[in-house]
């Protein structure tokens, strides 16, 4: 009996043995194969990504993207980073790092005893190798699966890269709070500083303090906890040689102070911020390079654009004044969109594409979806007459209600004076004399004159009420001061543009714009024009829009509300389109849906004023 229950004894031994090696077998299978399979299916992760930089005319920063993946990020070499940087990260997490396979048995074994003794797998023990599996593939969860997957994909990212190589990637893809991963990002968005070199020990300290705990050890959420976690790194780095101990006590002195207003990532930023602008350049980024906007959001690219911060702020200030916008109804308010060009070169310099604008939300100020009115006479009528070499200013034109086939346009109010010139014609924004001279002209001719300042007009449009601003498809504030522009700058046309250039996270020029300044209709056309609509200005319908530091010359355009139960009095689009010597600008304002309740009381009058109060404040 007893020999038998020693041979069962050790028959059970034997038992338990085998399973164990098998376990231990599929264990290192299982360690050895898994982190191999990670890599191998997820080559995108290992990619450097940064976030893309939107800069303004005078190379401050308006805005940097969130990365498809995560926040904010701007990649760096580890050349470009300070060896103090490097060295104060290495005695923070890994100190052993460049002696280890990736696992650091030492770290690992007493973590070990901590999770026994807690029996709650809590304590980390992680590498610098193993931080970076766990940041790249895996997530926080503290488990003893997730804590085996990352052993394994350390061990594979060991076996691919070298040392250098897996600390760049670290350095790079560490969440540092606040949604910014990487030290270079951190940097930017902790203490506005764009080069690493130029870190003072203070801000190393402080860095390499953030991974043990990004929410709580980032100066902008906790300044105390912050301070005292880079006095714990401090006093490390003392211990290790890498700084005297008069540098260690004055670095714990400092005190923080956020960067400068403006100047932080995350969307951070005072006004102006260029909501609608910002959307337009990646649009306008993607159309030029043919990448997606999501792709180009995680270039890393710096986009130079045209974009000028006083002009943003005061077209923003203006649009926040509601005093502005009387026909607002409780259920809905009166929407409103503006855009700046400088015509020397069409770089718009500022852009509000609606009261409230939101990300990815409609651009008014883009959008071809409004009626111009009377500000589309001088593109469609008195310009190519001008152009045609038969009529100028002061040419006599009929002011009578005459029929065309079935269209019979009408003068508001029914009042005909007989005949008028066209200059006046113009100033007092009169209908018959502008239908007559664009049937003398002919529609084939106007439509070319109007295709040469940038608005390509379709077959549904070659009839005659074209003449008062009756587009089919419509048209944008964008292309209307476009086309208002050429006038300014006479006759010479240039393509409104966001984007100066656009370089990429090598400082290598990926696009960058061809000025043009092309002659498109004679000068004296365009002189003549700018006679005439000065005169607007300082006589006729816009007379809101005059500044005193400038000549303004421009037009106002009204279309009717045309709704059931509505009267003449109502409106739908309120226009001025305009410019000084230095500045073109186009303002729209009207219901993004106009029906029996929401249409306009008011008139153009209070978009020539718009445009006066944002030009005038722009020039301060």
């Amino acid at each position: 009996m007893l020999r038998f229950r020693i041979k069962q004894g050790i028959y059970r031994v034997f038992d338990v043995s085998v399973v164990i090696v098998v376990l231990f077998v599929m264990g290192c299978i299982y360690i050895v194969t898994y982190g191999e399979a990670v890599l191998r299916n997820n080559p995108e992760v290992i990619t450097k990504v940064s976030s893309t930089v939107i800069k303004d005319a005078a190379g401050a920063e308006i805005t940097r993207f969130r990365t498809q993946s995560k926040g904010f990020t701007e990649y760096a070499d580890l050349e470009d980073m300070p060896d103090l940087l490097v060295q104060a990260f290495l005695a923070t997490e890994d100190r052993r790092f460049y002696d280890h396979d990736g696992l650091d048995y030492i770290g690992i074994g007493r973590a070990v005893a901590q999770d026994v003794i807690h029996m709650d797998w809590s304590q980390g023990g992680s590498s610098i190798t193993q931080q970076l599996a766990r940041n790249l593939y895996l997530n926080g969860e503290k488990t003893l699966v997730r804590k085996v997957n990352e052993m394994s994909i350390a061990l594979s990212l060991e076996k691919r890269f070298n040392k250098d190589e897996l600390l760049e990637m670290y350095l790079n893809h560490i969440y540092m709070g606040r949604q910014q991963y990487g030290v270079k990002a951190a940097a930017w968005r902790y203490f506005g500083n764009e080069d690493l070199h130029q870190l003072e020990l203070w801000q190393i300290a402080t860095l390499a303090g953030i991974p043990k705990g990004p929410s709580i050890y980032n100066p902008v959420d906790d300044y105390e906890r912050s301070k005292q976690r880079r006095s714990v790194i401090l006093t490390l780095m003392h211990e290790q040689g890498l700084v005297t101990k008069g540098q260690m006590l004055e670095a714990r002195q400092v005190d923080y102070t956020p960067p400068a207003a403006g100047m932080s990532a995350a969307g951070e930023y005072n006004k102006p911020d260029y909501i609608s602008a910002v959307d337009a350049v990646i649009q306008e980024a993607a159309r030029l390079t043919g990448k997606r906007e999501t792709e180009i959001q995680s270039a890393g690219w710096t986009i130079h654009t045209g974009l000028d911060s006083q002009a943003q702020l005061a077209m923003e200030e203006t649009f926040r004044e509601t005093s502005r916008f009387t026909d607002d109804r409780e259920d809905q308010q009166v929407q409103a969109s503006m855009v700046i060009v400088d015509q020397h070169n069409g770089e718009v310099k500022a852009m509000m594409g609606g009261r409230d604008p939101v990300t990815g939300g409609i651009n008014r100020a883009i959008k071809d979806a409004r009626q111009p009115g009377s500000a589309f006479k001088p593109i469609i009528a008195y310009g190519p007459a001008l152009e045609s070499g038969r009529f100028s200013p002061e040419s006599m034109l009929p002011d009578k209600r005459i029929s065309y086939g079935s269209y019979q346009p009408s003068n508001l109010g029914g009042q005909y004076r007989g005949s008028v010139s066209m200059s006046l014609a113009l100033q007092k924004s009169i209908n018959a004399p502008a239908v007559w001279l664009l049937k003398q002209t002919g529609l084939e001719a106007a439509h070319v004159f109007a295709g040469r300042l940038g608005i390509e007009l379709g077959q549904e449009d070659l009839n005659l009420s074209i003449a008062l601003g009756g587009v089919h498809k419509g048209i944008s504030p964008l292309k209307m001061a476009q086309a208002y522009s050429v006038f300014a700058n006479d006759g010479k046309y240039n393509t409104a543009h966001l984007i100066r250039e656009i370089t990429d996270a090598d400082g290598q020029i990926i696009y960058a714009h061809k000025p043009e300044n092309k002659q498109v209709i004679a000068s004296s056309t365009a002189n003549a024009m700018t006679k005439m609509l000065r005169n607007v200005v300082s006589q006729g319908t816009g007379s809101r829009a005059q500044l005193s530091h400038d000549q303004v010359a421009g037009k106002t355009g009204t279309t009717q509300a045309a709704v059931p139960g509505v009267g003449r009095d109502g409106n739908r689009d309120l226009w001025f389109v305009g410019y000084t010597s230095k500045w073109t600008a186009a303002v729209w304002m009207g219901f993004d849906h106009t029906d029996a309740e929401h249409y306009m009381r008011s008139g153009s009058g209070n978009a020539a004023d718009m445009f006066a109060t944002v030009m005038r404040r722009a020039a301060q």
